[in-house]
């Protein structure tokens, strides 16, 4: 009687502790099922996926579980909203490339009702990544329309498209980091106040705007943009130009750091917004600019032009790694090279 209680308690007990042994949950998207609600493994839309996936616990060392959501070849018509206790999350392309996958709408800010309602993905949960898949917004040369906000920390994307015209990546809050991506626009199509990081990375501009839009609102913000050992090109313009970047807000900061520029790059590279006091607040600068767009003496004055030295402080590690008290020592690169 005594061992038998004692075994019950036991097993009451691993049962209320399921962290203790859990796993990372795997689950599968495929557009092909005609069902999912009923299922915790497989589900034909991803944010049925997002909805109903069981949620991963920590693993016996402490460091969180992972929630791997696995999407099977196909175009999926869907706005998907990785909400805030959504954690972890990584979204996997099972195709040969980032075309297999891609998740689109094409809603423009009159249709929505603001820019901030557009987006055909949003990221809120922290610790989100996804890898070779594409996020698109179809709207076209039609005003704001959103691929994809991301407004979380600790977030990688890797072998990703980003596909719109203006506004194409909302870029807004906490650490990311861009890794062998591919990101299309024509106006200020990479906008928000993250600290962002694009890393062998390829710009591409299908309008003659600008590529970015920084809004960084205070000098002591540890924000802005560093795009590094990238490639900018652009469609033909028919004799237009486009820009680097313009700032959102006044202390707007964008670095390219070892980055192959167009021809029809301008020659002066960035601009003010219309606004003069921009020119004393927002920090725009190059390191090793190579290609026919680069140009260090047709930049505007108030840019600047780094050493290799002194663009040490926005390398991944540094820029990323974590606030200044108290740094998490973040290591994207490292988790970056984990995924597939």
């Amino acid at each position: 009687m005594h061992r038998a209680l004692l075994t019950l308690l036991a097993a009451t007990l691993i049962a209320q502790t399921p962290h203790l042994f859990a796993t990372d949950v795997h689950v599968r998207v495929d557009p092909t099922l005609k069902t999912g609600i009923e299922a915790t493994d497989s589900f034909p839309t991803i944010q049925m996926a997002l909805d109903h996936h069981p949620f991963a616990t920590p693993n016996p060392d402490g460091t969180p579980g992972r929630v791997f959501i696995e999407i099977a070849p196909g175009t999926y018509h869907e706005r998907v909203i990785i909400t805030q206790n959504h954690t972890n999350i990584t979204l996997l392309g099972m195709g040969k490339s980032p075309e297999d996958v891609v998740i689109t709408n094409s809603l423009n800010t009159k249709q929505a009702g603001g820019t901030f309602f557009t987006e055909t993905v949003e990221v809120n949960g922290n610790g989100f990544q996804a890898d070779n898949l594409t996020f698109e917004n179809t709207a076209g040369n039609t005003g704001q329309a959103v691929a994809i906000a991301v407004r979380a920390d600790r977030v990688i994307f890797k072998d990703c498209r980003f596909l719109g015209h203006q506004d194409t990546l909302f870029a807004d809050f906490g650490r990311q980091y861009y890794l062998d991506s591919y990101i299309e626009g024509g106006v200020d199509f990479i906008f928000g106040n993250a600290t962002a990081v694009f890393d062998h990375s390829h710009l591409h501009a299908n309008g003659p705007g600008f590529l970015t839009a920084q809004s960084r609102t205070a000098p002591d913000q540890t924000t802005g943009y560093v795009i590094l050992n990238s490639t900018v090109t652009s469609d033909d313009l028919g004799g237009r130009s486009f820009g680097l970047g313009r700032p959102w807000r006044p202390y707007s900061r964008v670095i390219f750091i070892n980055t192959a520029l167009p021809a029809n790059l301008a020659p002066e590279g960035w601009n003010n917004w219309g606004k003069g006091s921009n020119e004393a607040t927002a920090y725009y600068a190059e390191s090793n600019s190579t290609g026919p767009g680069a140009s260090p003496s047709t930049r505007v004055p108030w840019s600047h032009q780094l050493t290799p030295t002194q663009t040490k402080p926005y390398l991944p590690a540094n820029f990323l790694g974590g606030p200044s008290k108290g740094p998490d020592h973040w290591n994207p690169q490292a988790e970056a090279k984990l995924l597939p």
